[in-house]
Protein backbone atom coordinates (compact mmCIF):
# COMPACT_ATOMS: atom_id res chain seq x y z
CA UNK A 1 0.00 0.00 0.00
CA UNK A 2 1.22 3.50 -0.86
CA UNK A 3 1.01 6.08 1.93
CA UNK A 4 0.84 9.67 0.68
CA UNK A 5 1.32 12.65 2.97
CA UNK A 6 1.41 16.40 2.45
CA UNK A 7 2.99 19.18 4.51
CA UNK A 8 3.07 22.90 3.63
CA UNK A 9 5.76 25.51 3.76
CA UNK A 10 5.19 28.53 5.96
CA UNK A 11 5.45 32.28 6.14
CA UNK A 12 6.14 33.86 9.49
CA UNK A 13 4.08 37.03 9.66
CA UNK A 14 6.09 38.35 12.60
CA UNK A 15 8.31 36.99 15.36
CA UNK A 16 11.79 36.16 14.07
CA UNK A 17 14.41 34.35 16.19
CA UNK A 18 12.01 34.29 19.13
CA UNK A 19 11.29 30.55 19.06
CA UNK A 20 14.56 29.39 20.63
CA UNK A 21 14.20 32.16 23.21
CA UNK A 22 10.90 30.72 24.55
CA UNK A 23 9.06 33.64 22.96
CA UNK A 24 6.16 34.19 20.57
CA UNK A 25 5.66 34.04 16.81
CA UNK A 26 2.77 34.43 14.38
CA UNK A 27 3.21 32.20 11.30
CA UNK A 28 0.82 30.84 8.69
CA UNK A 29 1.00 27.62 6.71
CA UNK A 30 1.06 28.22 2.97
CA UNK A 31 -0.91 26.64 0.15
CA UNK A 32 2.27 25.16 -1.32
CA UNK A 33 4.05 22.17 0.14
CA UNK A 34 5.75 18.79 -0.19
CA UNK A 35 4.13 15.45 -1.01
CA UNK A 36 5.82 12.26 0.20
CA UNK A 37 4.76 8.88 -1.21
CA UNK A 38 6.00 5.76 0.56
CA UNK A 39 5.77 2.15 -0.55
CA UNK A 40 6.80 -0.16 2.27
CA UNK A 41 8.72 -3.35 1.52
CA UNK A 42 8.23 -6.71 3.29
CA UNK A 43 11.94 -6.97 4.05
CA UNK A 44 15.16 -5.04 3.77
CA UNK A 45 17.29 -2.60 5.70
CA UNK A 46 17.16 0.56 3.60
CA UNK A 47 14.87 3.23 2.17
CA UNK A 48 15.45 4.37 -1.40
CA UNK A 49 14.62 8.06 -1.76
CA UNK A 50 14.07 10.09 -4.91
CA UNK A 51 12.91 13.65 -5.46
CA UNK A 52 11.29 15.27 -8.47
CA UNK A 53 13.49 18.28 -7.76
CA UNK A 54 16.80 16.35 -7.53
CA UNK A 55 18.74 13.92 -9.68
CA UNK A 56 19.28 10.29 -8.80
CA UNK A 57 18.28 8.09 -5.90
CA UNK A 58 19.75 8.06 -2.39
CA UNK A 59 19.84 4.87 -0.32
CA UNK A 60 19.36 5.47 3.40
CA UNK A 61 20.16 2.66 5.87
CA UNK A 62 17.45 2.23 8.49
CA UNK A 63 20.18 2.25 11.15
CA UNK A 64 21.62 5.56 9.92
CA UNK A 65 23.20 7.81 12.54
CA UNK A 66 23.63 11.63 12.64
CA UNK A 67 25.58 13.06 9.69
CA UNK A 68 25.61 9.64 7.99
CA UNK A 69 23.85 11.03 4.91
CA UNK A 70 24.53 14.46 3.42
CA UNK A 71 22.86 16.87 1.01
CA UNK A 72 19.10 17.19 0.58
CA UNK A 73 18.58 13.56 1.62
CA UNK A 74 20.01 14.31 5.07
CA UNK A 75 16.61 15.69 6.06
CA UNK A 76 14.96 12.40 5.11
CA UNK A 77 17.64 10.37 6.85
CA UNK A 78 17.24 12.57 9.91
CA UNK A 79 13.54 11.72 10.01
CA UNK A 80 14.31 8.00 9.81
CA UNK A 81 16.83 8.30 12.64
CA UNK A 82 14.64 10.56 14.80
CA UNK A 83 11.61 8.26 14.50
CA UNK A 84 13.64 5.19 15.43
CA UNK A 85 15.34 7.08 18.25
CA UNK A 86 11.83 7.93 19.50
CA UNK A 87 10.95 4.24 19.57
CA UNK A 88 8.85 4.24 16.39
CA UNK A 89 9.45 1.51 13.85
CA UNK A 90 10.35 2.56 10.30
CA UNK A 91 9.92 -0.05 7.58
CA UNK A 92 12.15 -0.43 4.53
CA UNK A 93 10.81 0.68 1.18
CA UNK A 94 10.76 3.36 -1.49
CA UNK A 95 10.05 7.04 -0.82
CA UNK A 96 9.25 9.56 -3.55
CA UNK A 97 9.15 13.32 -2.96
CA UNK A 98 7.78 16.28 -4.89
CA UNK A 99 7.50 19.88 -3.78
CA UNK A 100 6.39 23.28 -4.98
CA UNK A 101 7.94 25.15 -2.03
CA UNK A 102 10.80 27.29 -3.40
CA UNK A 103 14.11 26.14 -1.89
CA UNK A 104 16.20 28.88 -0.31
CA UNK A 105 13.36 31.41 -0.28
CA UNK A 106 12.87 31.38 3.49
CA UNK A 107 9.52 29.55 3.22
CA UNK A 108 10.76 26.49 5.14
CA UNK A 109 11.00 23.89 2.42
CA UNK A 110 12.99 21.77 4.89
CA UNK A 111 10.22 21.63 7.52
CA UNK A 112 7.66 20.83 4.81
CA UNK A 113 9.84 17.94 3.70
CA UNK A 114 10.39 16.68 7.26
CA UNK A 115 6.73 16.76 8.25
CA UNK A 116 5.56 15.09 5.03
CA UNK A 117 8.20 12.37 5.38
CA UNK A 118 7.35 11.69 9.02
CA UNK A 119 3.66 11.23 8.21
CA UNK A 120 4.40 9.03 5.19
CA UNK A 121 6.85 6.78 7.02
CA UNK A 122 4.78 6.45 10.20
CA UNK A 123 1.14 7.46 9.56
CA UNK A 124 -0.06 5.68 12.71
CA UNK A 125 2.73 6.93 14.94
CA UNK A 126 0.52 7.78 17.94
CA UNK A 127 2.14 11.21 18.31
CA UNK A 128 0.20 14.46 18.54
CA UNK A 129 1.22 17.34 16.30
CA UNK A 130 3.46 18.98 18.90
CA UNK A 131 5.31 15.72 19.56
CA UNK A 132 5.71 15.22 15.82
CA UNK A 133 7.12 18.75 15.52
CA UNK A 134 9.70 17.87 18.18
CA UNK A 135 10.72 14.75 16.25
CA UNK A 136 11.11 16.84 13.08
CA UNK A 137 13.14 19.43 14.96
CA UNK A 138 15.38 16.70 16.40
CA UNK A 139 16.00 15.42 12.88
CA UNK A 140 17.13 18.87 11.79
CA UNK A 141 19.10 19.76 14.94
CA UNK A 142 20.85 16.52 15.80
CA UNK A 143 21.13 14.78 12.41
CA UNK A 144 21.49 17.62 9.89
CA UNK A 145 23.19 19.96 12.37
CA UNK A 146 20.98 23.04 11.84
CA UNK A 147 20.25 24.76 15.21
CA UNK A 148 16.65 25.69 14.40
CA UNK A 149 13.74 26.26 16.75
CA UNK A 150 10.27 24.72 16.48
CA UNK A 151 8.53 27.49 14.57
CA UNK A 152 8.69 25.97 11.09
CA UNK A 153 7.52 22.49 12.07
CA UNK A 154 4.72 23.78 14.31
CA UNK A 155 3.43 26.06 11.54
CA UNK A 156 3.52 23.26 8.99
CA UNK A 157 1.67 20.84 11.25
CA UNK A 158 -0.91 23.16 12.82
CA UNK A 159 -1.81 25.33 9.82
CA UNK A 160 -5.45 26.15 9.05
CA UNK A 161 -7.15 27.89 6.13
CA UNK A 162 -7.33 31.68 6.54
CA UNK A 163 -5.81 31.45 10.01
CA UNK A 164 -2.59 32.65 11.60
CA UNK A 165 -1.10 30.77 14.55
CA UNK A 166 -0.02 32.56 17.70
CA UNK A 167 2.68 30.22 19.02
CA UNK A 168 4.00 30.33 22.58
CA UNK A 169 7.31 28.52 22.55
CA UNK A 170 7.45 28.11 26.30
CA UNK A 171 4.14 26.30 26.73
CA UNK A 172 3.92 25.25 23.06
CA UNK A 173 0.33 26.49 23.09
CA UNK A 174 -1.15 27.20 19.65
CA UNK A 175 -3.79 29.95 19.52
CA UNK A 176 -5.56 30.28 16.14
CA UNK A 177 -6.00 33.88 15.00
CA UNK A 178 -8.48 34.52 12.16
CA UNK A 179 -6.86 36.30 9.23
CA UNK A 180 -9.60 38.19 7.40
CA UNK A 181 -7.79 39.74 4.46
CA UNK A 182 -10.88 41.37 2.96
CA UNK A 183 -9.74 43.69 0.17
CA UNK A 184 -6.11 43.45 1.26
CA UNK A 185 -3.52 41.10 -0.22
CA UNK A 186 -0.65 39.26 1.44
CA UNK A 187 2.33 39.15 -0.91
CA UNK A 188 5.40 36.92 -0.76
CA UNK A 189 8.27 38.63 -2.57
CA UNK A 190 11.11 36.18 -3.23
CA UNK A 191 14.33 38.20 -3.36
CA UNK A 192 16.03 35.33 -5.22
CA UNK A 193 19.05 36.22 -3.12
CA UNK A 194 20.76 33.04 -1.93
CA UNK A 195 21.32 32.63 1.80
CA UNK A 196 24.91 33.62 2.58
CA UNK A 197 26.62 31.89 5.54
CA UNK A 198 23.18 31.53 7.12
CA UNK A 199 23.93 28.48 9.29
CA UNK A 200 26.96 30.00 11.01
CA UNK A 201 25.33 33.38 11.46
CA UNK A 202 22.17 31.77 12.82
CA UNK A 203 24.28 29.92 15.39
CA UNK A 204 26.05 33.12 16.40
CA UNK A 205 22.73 34.90 16.95
CA UNK A 206 21.56 32.04 19.14
CA UNK A 207 24.79 32.15 21.15
CA UNK A 208 24.42 35.91 21.65
CA UNK A 209 20.90 35.42 23.00
CA UNK A 210 22.13 32.74 25.38
CA UNK A 211 24.91 35.07 26.54
CA UNK A 212 22.39 37.88 27.10
CA UNK A 213 20.17 35.62 29.19
CA UNK A 214 23.14 34.45 31.26
CA UNK A 215 24.31 38.02 31.92
CA UNK A 216 20.79 38.98 32.97
CA UNK A 217 20.58 35.99 35.28
CA UNK A 218 17.56 34.40 33.61
CA UNK A 219 17.07 30.99 32.02
CA UNK A 220 15.79 32.53 28.78
CA UNK A 221 15.21 36.01 27.38
CA UNK A 222 11.50 35.23 27.78
CA UNK A 223 12.06 35.72 31.54
CA UNK A 224 13.69 39.14 31.19
CA UNK A 225 11.62 42.31 31.68
CA UNK A 226 10.95 44.40 28.59
CA UNK A 227 13.75 46.92 29.12
CA UNK A 228 16.33 44.46 30.49
CA UNK A 229 18.51 44.87 27.40
CA UNK A 230 19.50 48.33 28.69
CA UNK A 231 21.53 46.63 31.46
CA UNK A 232 23.81 44.77 29.05
CA UNK A 233 27.25 46.31 28.61
CA UNK A 234 28.31 44.70 25.33
CA UNK A 235 26.75 46.62 22.41
CA UNK A 236 26.23 43.63 20.15
CA UNK A 237 24.68 41.43 22.83
CA UNK A 238 22.52 44.36 23.96
CA UNK A 239 21.13 44.85 20.46
CA UNK A 240 20.48 41.14 19.98
CA UNK A 241 18.50 41.04 23.24
CA UNK A 242 16.63 44.23 22.36
CA UNK A 243 15.41 42.64 19.13
CA UNK A 244 14.07 39.55 20.90
CA UNK A 245 12.39 41.45 23.74
CA UNK A 246 10.75 44.02 21.48
CA UNK A 247 9.83 41.40 18.88
CA UNK A 248 7.91 39.38 21.46
CA UNK A 249 5.83 42.46 22.26
CA UNK A 250 5.24 43.12 18.58
CA UNK A 251 3.97 39.57 18.04
CA UNK A 252 1.33 39.92 20.76
CA UNK A 253 0.31 43.33 19.46
CA UNK A 254 0.16 41.97 15.89
CA UNK A 255 -2.14 39.13 16.93
CA UNK A 256 -4.45 41.67 18.56
CA UNK A 257 -4.38 43.81 15.40
CA UNK A 258 -5.33 40.82 13.25
CA UNK A 259 -8.19 39.90 15.57
CA UNK A 260 -9.47 43.46 15.16
CA UNK A 261 -8.81 43.45 11.39
CA UNK A 262 -6.63 46.54 11.91
CA UNK A 263 -4.25 46.06 9.01
CA UNK A 264 -2.78 49.55 9.31
CA UNK A 265 -1.63 48.79 12.86
CA UNK A 266 -0.38 45.40 11.72
CA UNK A 267 1.66 47.08 8.99
CA UNK A 268 3.30 49.46 11.48
CA UNK A 269 4.40 46.45 13.51
CA UNK A 270 5.76 44.71 10.39
CA UNK A 271 7.86 47.77 9.57
CA UNK A 272 9.18 47.97 13.14
CA UNK A 273 10.11 44.30 13.00
CA UNK A 274 11.96 44.81 9.73
CA UNK A 275 13.94 47.71 11.22
CA UNK A 276 14.79 45.61 14.28
CA UNK A 277 16.00 42.69 12.17
CA UNK A 278 18.08 45.08 10.08
CA UNK A 279 19.62 47.20 12.82
CA UNK A 280 19.59 45.14 16.04
CA UNK A 281 19.75 41.53 14.90
CA UNK A 282 21.57 42.29 11.62
CA UNK A 283 20.09 39.40 9.65
CA UNK A 284 18.89 41.23 6.54
CA UNK A 285 20.81 41.93 3.34
CA UNK A 286 20.68 44.97 1.01
CA UNK A 287 18.27 43.36 -1.46
CA UNK A 288 15.86 42.46 1.33
CA UNK A 289 16.00 45.97 2.82
CA UNK A 290 15.35 47.54 -0.57
CA UNK A 291 12.40 45.24 -1.32
CA UNK A 292 10.76 45.97 2.04
CA UNK A 293 11.23 49.73 1.71
CA UNK A 294 10.05 49.74 -1.90
CA UNK A 295 6.90 47.77 -1.08
CA UNK A 296 6.00 50.28 1.64
CA UNK A 297 6.80 53.15 -0.71
CA UNK A 298 4.38 51.68 -3.24
CA UNK A 299 1.57 51.64 -0.71
CA UNK A 300 1.86 48.48 1.42
CA UNK A 301 0.62 48.72 5.00
CA UNK A 302 3.91 47.08 5.99
CA UNK A 303 6.65 44.77 4.78
CA UNK A 304 9.29 42.65 6.47
CA UNK A 305 11.66 39.79 5.82
CA UNK A 306 10.41 36.39 6.88
CA UNK A 307 12.57 33.50 8.00
CA UNK A 308 15.98 33.14 9.59
CA UNK A 309 17.60 35.81 7.46
CA UNK A 310 20.51 36.54 5.10
CA UNK A 311 18.33 36.25 2.00
CA UNK A 312 14.96 34.74 1.25
CA UNK A 313 11.53 36.34 1.10
CA UNK A 314 9.84 39.60 2.09
CA UNK A 315 6.16 39.56 2.98
CA UNK A 316 3.98 42.61 2.47
CA UNK A 317 0.38 43.31 3.43
CA UNK A 318 -1.16 45.75 0.99
CA UNK A 319 -4.46 47.09 -0.33
CA UNK A 320 -5.41 45.61 -3.71
CA UNK A 321 -4.35 48.64 -5.75
CA UNK A 322 -0.99 48.84 -3.95
CA UNK A 323 -0.50 45.09 -4.42
CA UNK A 324 -0.91 45.57 -8.18
CA UNK A 325 1.64 48.40 -8.17
CA UNK A 326 4.07 46.28 -6.20
CA UNK A 327 3.70 43.35 -8.61
CA UNK A 328 4.11 45.63 -11.64
CA UNK A 329 6.83 48.03 -10.49
CA UNK A 330 8.88 46.53 -7.67
CA UNK A 331 10.79 43.86 -9.66
CA UNK A 332 12.13 46.42 -12.10
CA UNK A 333 13.05 48.92 -9.40
CA UNK A 334 15.00 46.29 -7.49
CA UNK A 335 16.72 44.98 -10.62
CA UNK A 336 17.81 48.48 -11.64
CA UNK A 337 19.51 48.77 -8.23
CA UNK A 338 21.70 45.82 -9.19
CA UNK A 339 19.92 42.98 -7.40
CA UNK A 340 18.31 39.81 -8.81
CA UNK A 341 14.81 40.31 -10.18
CA UNK A 342 12.41 39.33 -7.39
CA UNK A 343 9.19 37.41 -7.96
CA UNK A 344 5.92 38.56 -6.42
CA UNK A 345 3.07 36.20 -5.55
CA UNK A 346 -0.14 36.53 -3.55
CA UNK A 347 -0.38 34.00 -0.73
CA UNK A 348 -2.89 33.12 1.95
CA UNK A 349 -3.01 30.75 4.91
CA UNK A 350 -3.57 27.08 4.08
CA UNK A 351 -4.18 23.73 5.71
CA UNK A 352 -1.49 22.01 7.75
CA UNK A 353 0.19 18.62 7.24
CA UNK A 354 -2.01 15.56 6.77
CA UNK A 355 -2.13 12.08 5.28
CA UNK A 356 -3.71 12.17 1.83
CA UNK A 357 -6.49 9.84 0.69
CA UNK A 358 -5.54 6.69 -1.19
CA UNK A 359 -5.66 6.94 -4.98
Amino acid sequence: MTVRAYAPGRVNLIGEHTDYNDGFALPIALQVGTVAEFDGAPSGATIEVSSAQERGTVVIPLDTTPHGVGGWAAYVAGCVWALRDHGIDVPPGELRLSSDVPVGAGLSSSAALECAVLLALAPSNGLDRTELARVAQRAENAYVGAPTGLLDQMASLYGEDDTALLLDFRSLAVDPVPMRLGDDVLLAIDSRTPHQHAAGEYRRRREACEAAAAQLGVASLRDAPGDAWERLADDEIRRRARHVLTENRRVLDAAAALRGTDHSAFGVLMNASQASMRDDFEITVPAIDLIAATAVGLGAHGARMTGGGFGGTVIALAPEDAARRIADELPGLVARAGHPVPTVAAVRPGRGAHVLPEV
